[in-house]
């Protein structure tokens, strides 16, 4: 070995090296989504911190316990030997890493690429390294030069445990009270101001019955960026006509952006007003969507079930947030479950007031956070002697408690990405293979729909997963999840939070849902009338071309 790469490596840990190289090696195996480039050597490079953490810790305590050592011959080569072995494996995995890539490409039918670019993945994950190890040195010389200080006031190892303590409170207060803060404001402020971008190719509704109309209770401005386009991008009953070939009406869209109103309270009021001035009650069906982060509504949920419903249909959407879901998730989490709740109860306290045999039936539906939100929206003991009819919660987050708990008790024998609950009584799911027609019994008038994809990491991420392997990893496994897939203690964690954070797929797959299963999901939920199968298949095919 040259002199210098020898000098270099008693700097560091031999077995912090060699259990961060077989980490590395793990990282490169597939997961739920493909991964591109950069996210990769992020991965690997965290992946070998952290087995590089974990092998130094246990030499650290090794030497500390003054357990026996191998004698020097003896113990050099069985760090060549070592080193050899993990060597080859972080090359075999590096040159299968493309086709494992490519296979989760080809399983979702997305177009396969050359390579993964080793070089560029090893440069990363050094870069990432390298980073965090100055980072842990750097909290080293702060521990030891707040130590020294104490150590005229207290014995030495008191001294070493406050010093810990100080300098770990110093970096955390650095970390969340100013980066994170700055990181999170500059955030907010930027998509603040793209949120209040009014495109030039969208213009301000001219009928008085839309929302941004000159007539209407939310301003234009008011609506911002996502409820511009959700009131104005929709089907008219004319596109909805032409499709069948008869009369249809103008679907009903509400929305109140965050700028509207000050208050859950006030936004929740100022779209019942609107309900009521549009006529939203006469309508046969009325939908309470809640959005994502940005206050996003999938159109491929909603244009669906605007076509089942020939126009017969009015939706309510108020705006909680600017972040997208994930940075909402994690700062205004309990913003948007009350903002919701306050939709919620604002509009079901109205409409359970209407006579029965007249007022519309009332649904929920939720994407990802807004998925969430939904589900926090209402409490089953303040509905339970006049519920409304049921909800569609589509791609819902691991933190969804319901979610989580009829997924835990399931009935025996199903599996954990497509669990059947009680029977199907109340609660169903279903994915891209199997619709809400199992099992085969009647379902109750109340009606709970989950349309999840087993490759979706923001449904099937968990932080246990850091420890163990999940139920949905167990056979049988979902048909769009890789039999490739194996589960390594920290690494399959770091591999979820990237296709968490920037995993894309197409629709159908992961976390995008695709409109021909919206439809079957709304079809089996709200059983519009006056389908035939093929006039079914033939709006399927309408919305597969559209993508």
């Amino acid at each position: 070995m040259h002199p210098v790469i020898r000098r270099a490596l008693k700097h560091f840990s031999t077995a912090g090296l060699l259990l961060g190289t077989l980490l590395f090696a793990f990282s490169l195996s597939p997961s739920l989504l493909p991964r591109p480039t950069y996210s990769q050597g992020i991965v690997s490079g965290l992946s070998f911190a952290a087995g590089y953490a974990m092998g130094f810790t246990a030499h650290w305590l090794w030497d500390y316990l003054h357990l026996q050592r191998p004698g020097p011959r003896v113990e050099r080569g069985i760090k060549l030997a070592a080193a050899g072995i993990c060597t080859v494996i972080a090359v075999i995995f590096l040159w299968q890493a493309s086709a494992w890539q490519n296979s989760i490409r080809a399983l979702m039918g997305v177009e396969e690429v050359s390579g993964v670019r080793p070089i560029s993945i090893a440069l990363i994950a050094m870069a990432v390294f390298a980073l965090l190890l100055l980072l842990v040195r750097l909290f080293r010389l702060t521990f030891r030069f707040m130590a020294r200080k104490m150590r005229r006031f207290v014995p030495h190892r008191v001294s070493n445990l406050l010093g810990i303590v100080a300098a770990a409170a110093l970096f955390w207060s650095v970390i969340d009270g100013v980066i994170f803060t700055l990181a999170l404001r500059a955030a907010d402020n930027s998509f603040q101001q793209l949120d209040e971008l009014i495109l030039d190719e969208l213009l301000p509704p001219t009928d008085p019955m839309k929302t941004g109309s000159e007539q209407s209770l939310v301003s234009w401005e008011a609506l911002g960026g996502r409820g511009r386009r959700f009131v104005t991008q929709g089907p008219t009953g004319d596109d909805i006509g032409a499709f069948l070939g008869e009369d249809a009406m103008d679907p009903v869209r509400v929305y109140v952006g965050l700028s509207a109103a000050d208050t859950p309270a006030e936004r929740a009021q100022l779209a019942l007003q609107e309900l009521q001035r549009v006529g939203a009650f006469d309508r046969s069906i009325l939908l309470l969507a809640t959005p994502t982060g940005r206050g996003w509504v999938d159109p491929a949920a909603q244009n669906t079930v605007e076509y089942l419903h020939r126009g017969d249909i009015a939706t309510a959407t108020v705006q909680y947030s600017y972040l997208p879901s994930h940075l909402a998730l994690l700062t205004e989490g309990d913003y948007g479950a009350e903002n919701a709740r306050a939709l919620f109860t604002t509009v079901y306290d109205y409409w359970s007031a209407l006579p029965e045999e007249t007022r519309p039936r009332l649904y929920l539906h939720g994407l990802s956070l807004g998925s969430l939100n939904s589900d926090l929206s209402f409490d089953f003991y303040d509905i339970i002697d006049d519920p409304f009819h049921g909800a569609l919660w589509s791609g819902p987050p691991f933190r969804s408690e319901t979610w989580r708990t009829v997924t835990q008790e399931r009935d025996r024998g199903t599996p954990a990405w497509l669990p059947t609950f009680r029977n199907g009584a109340v609660v169903r799911f279903m994915n891209q293979y199997q619709g809400l027609d199992e099992p085969d019994q009647a379902w109750g008038d109340f009606r709970i729909a989950y349309l999840q994809y087993g490759s979706d990491p923001i449904t099937f991420f968990e932080p246990q997963i850091l420890w163990r392997e999940p139920e949905w990893m167990r056979e049988p496994r979902a048909p769009d999840v890789l039999p490739e897939l194996r589960w390594f203690p920290v690494v399959t964690m770091l591999q979820l939070l990237a296709d968490l954070a920037v995993g894309r797929a197409p629709p159908g797959y992961g976390h995008s849902i695709a409109a021909e299963h919206y439809l079957d999901a709304w079809l089996a939920l709200t059983e519009p009338e006056g389908w035939s199968e093929a006039e079914l298949e033939r709006l399927r095919a309408r919305f597969r071309q559209a993508r």
